[in-house]
């Protein structure tokens, strides 16, 4: 600018040349200057004045080192007041340029400036033109050969500026452009930044936790806070400090570190350990994290809680293997009732033969006296046993009753007497409720339990019998009696307890037990509307609870039991129709009929019976089995009491699942029976039919 504006200026009959060297400092001067101005400033932009300071003073040296390489017929000589306007012009304009450079502005700001900026320079150069005073002199000899013309070197000077300029021009454009591209990457990397942290702090179900290459924790999100109960203080540390001491002990670990680096990923489930050291089942995954070169950086974990879950599928595994218990025991009761229905028709044989047997013998003879007892002693043992397989499979006949359990176990005294060391003491509370349940059958229950106990004793130790309340809504009852047998022996290990309810299982060696006591137990439970509990542990004992439901009626005290007396001959001899499809049931039946004095008349099926009716005019009781092919006894029943009204029916069963009206219409006799018990029941069914007008009620099936 200084050079081109030096061509608007002449002096008549002078002519003016530069002189190379002084020329090119003035250049060199406001460049240099301009430079560590801005460099200074865009380290520190506090020192916006100081710099703005320095480089005014550059340019007006620029200027004044210009006007010194003048070379012409003349001084120069200034005014102090516009050499220090102008000064103060360029120092102005500096500090203007400077500002404008390090701050954001628009384009047309920017122009407004640079317009600004041009004016204030030309009018530093002008203010210092006008305080220049120039007195011709005689031509200085031997400058012609070190000067350059004026307008050469003010267009020399002009275009190299514009070069330079245009350079420089192109530079901060450059520069500019690429401090706003990383700015703005940088705006969109601290967006991420803040994204993916909002993010991740957002995730309050799943500890995040970022690793280092050796293990030790970098950082963690506000879920790993929560779920660990850490705080800032873990950073730092391993993170095998979450792990149990048998995981760490086994390196666990550095194993799964190991693994994600080699695989780039595991994942694994266990117990992890929170600060204040409870534990809680994990699911965690570790991620290896590498940069460009394929190195490892570090590695990301994610921990989640999954307690829930493993205790969902532990109670799941807990119903499937109730469930498959369940149909096995079910199966097995099945198999059971069937076998046992089948034995009590053997039984019922056996019994009533031997009984007319022995009748018929001779009195002297002891030795065959004896032998058809002892045949007899083991028909009642087989016939025991078969009564404890119907129980099993809850197909015996119950006669349930309102009864308070104190008093049965006190009246059980006698029978809970064993050798000494072995003590046996009662725990009832004083406002115990009653249950319904048949007594006979919860005294065998009560003994079979006490005899386990003992022989789980062989050195002596306690039998305790104790009955609670307890709640249960997950049935139709929920309350119950708690009634419970414990001993002090040595306890059963699990696989024994999972075995020890099912029919013929003993762990008293062969020939010491017929494995149905419990069996029994159980199915005495299950048919009375409650359930069999066992806890035991090995070495500690075991406890057998009878869970029972609560009675709502008051209690009926139970009748006395008389003394057995001989089997009397009938009162009146009847006429008799019995049905059964065994043949030899059917025929030791009719024998004890004919040994009582009544006249018999034999069916295998209920078809063969109803022709028989039909053909007989007197048929005064009709004693009927009721499992048979084709007809079953009900049925049988309901077509004789369509045709025949005044007949008189004895249902001989030994199942107890029966239609309700069967059981309360129709009288029952229980296989295997004897002949006194035949008799009984006869006995019972007449006085029931007279009492009724010789009709006794039943309604078929499809009434």
């Amino acid at each position: 600018m200084h050079f081109v504006g030096m061509l608007a200026f002449s002096l008549p009959g002078i002519e003016i040349s530069y002189d190379p060297f002084l020329t090119f400092l003035s250049l060199v001067i406001p460049i240099v200057v301009a430079a560590a101005a801005f460099a200074v400033v865009g380290r520190r932009p506090r020192a916006l004045l100081g710099s703005g300071f320095a480089m005014g003073l550059g340019i007006s040296g620029m200027h004044y080192t210009g006007m010194g390489a003048m070379r012409m017929a003349a001084s120069i000589e200034y005014d102090p007041q516009w050499v220090v306007l102008s000064i103060m012009i360029a120092i102005s304009a500096s500090v203007v340029a400077l500002w404008l450079a390090f701050r954001h502005t628009s384009a047309v700001q920017r122009l407004f400036a640079g317009v600004v900026m041009g004016l204030a320079i030309s009018g530093m150069h002008y203010a210092a033109m006008e305080g220049a005073l120039f007195l011709p002199a005689m031509p200085v000899a031997g400058h012609a050969g070190h000067v350059v013309g004026q307008a050469p070197l003010a267009f020399l000077l002009a275009g190299t500026t514009i070069v330079i300029l245009s350079i420089g021009i192109a530079a901060a454009v450059y520069d500019r452009a690429s401090a706003e591209r990383a700015q703005r990457e940088a705006s969109a990397l601290r967006r991420s930044e803040e994204r993916f942290r909002l993010l991740v702090e957002g995730i309050t179900d799943h500890a995040i936790f970022m690793l280092e290459p050796d293990g030790r924790v970098g950082n963690w999100n506000l879920g790993a806070r929560r779920l660990m109960g850490y705080g800032d203080d873990i950073v730092g540390t391993s993170y095998a400090i979450f792990h149990t001491e048998e995981d760490r002990a086994a390196e666990t670990p550095a194993r799964a570190l190991l693994a994600a680096e080699r695989e780039g990923k595991s994942a694994i489930e266990g117990w992890r350990v929170r600060k204040d050291g409870s534990r809680f089942w994990a699911e965690a995954t570790i991620v290896a994290a590498r940069n460009e070169s394929g190195a490892i950086t570090g590695f990301a974990k994610i921990v989640r809680d999954v307690s829930e879950r493993r205790r969902a599928q532990e109670a799941l595994d807990r119903a499937r293997e109730a469930l498959m218990m369940s149909q096995k025991m079910e199966t097995i009761g099945q198999l059971t009732g069937g076998v046992a229905h089948d034995f009590n028709n053997l039984l019922a044989t056996v019994l009533g033969s031997l009984e007319l047997l022995k009748k018929r013998l001779p009195a002297g003879d002891q030795k065959i006296q004896r032998l058809i007892d002892n045949a007899m002693q083991g028909a009642l043992r087989g016939a025991s046993l078969t009564q404890r397989m119907l129980a099993f499979a809850r197909k015996q006949d119950l006669r349930p009753a309102v009864i308070d359990i104190p008093e049965l176990v006190r009246g059980m005294a006698s029978l809970l007497k064993f050798e000494t060391g072995i003590r046996v003491e009662t725990l009832f509370p004083m406002d115990l409720p009653k249950v319904k349940v048949d007594a006979n059958q919860l005294e065998l229950a009560i003994l079979n339990l006490a005899l386990n106990a003992r022989d789980a004793m062989p050195d002596g130790g306690l039998i305790t019998i104790a009955a609670r309340e307890e709640q249960d809504g997950g049935g139709p009852t929920s309350r119950y009696v708690a009634l419970s047998v414990s001993d002090t022996g040595c306890g059963m290990d699990d696989e024994t307890r999972k075995h020890a309810q099912e029919p013929f299982f003993t762990t008293k060696g062969i020939g010491k037990g017929t494995g149905l006591g419990l069996s029994m137990v159980h199915g005495l439970a299950e048919q009375s509307g409650g359930r069999l509990v066992l806890k035991s542990r090995l070495g500690e004992g075991t406890a057998a609870e009878i869970w029972l439901p609560i009675a709502e009626e008051a209690a009926v005290p139970a009748p006395r039991a008389e003394a057995p007396a001989p089997v009397p001959r009938a009162s009146r001899r009847l006429s008799v129709l019995v049905v059964d499809d065994d043949l030899l049931v059917l025929e030791s039946t009719a024998a004890m009929l004919e040994d009582l004095g009544h006249a018999v008349v034999e069916a295998r099926s209920g078809e063969e019976a109803l022709a028989l009716l039909r053909r007989t005019r007197t048929v005064d009781l009709v004693v009927t089995d009721y499992a048979m092919p084709g007809m079953t006894g009900l049925q049988l029943a309901g077509a004789i009491a369509a045709e025949r009204p005044g007949t008189i029916i004895l249902l001989s069963t030994a199942y107890a699942e029966l239609p309700s009206e069967a059981r309360s219409n129709l009288p029952r006799l229980s296989k295997p029976f004897d002949q006194d018990a035949l008799a009984k029941a006869i006995e019972a069914a007449m006085r029931e039919g007279e009492h009724a007008g010789s009709v006794v009620a039943f309604r078929p099936k499809s009434a």
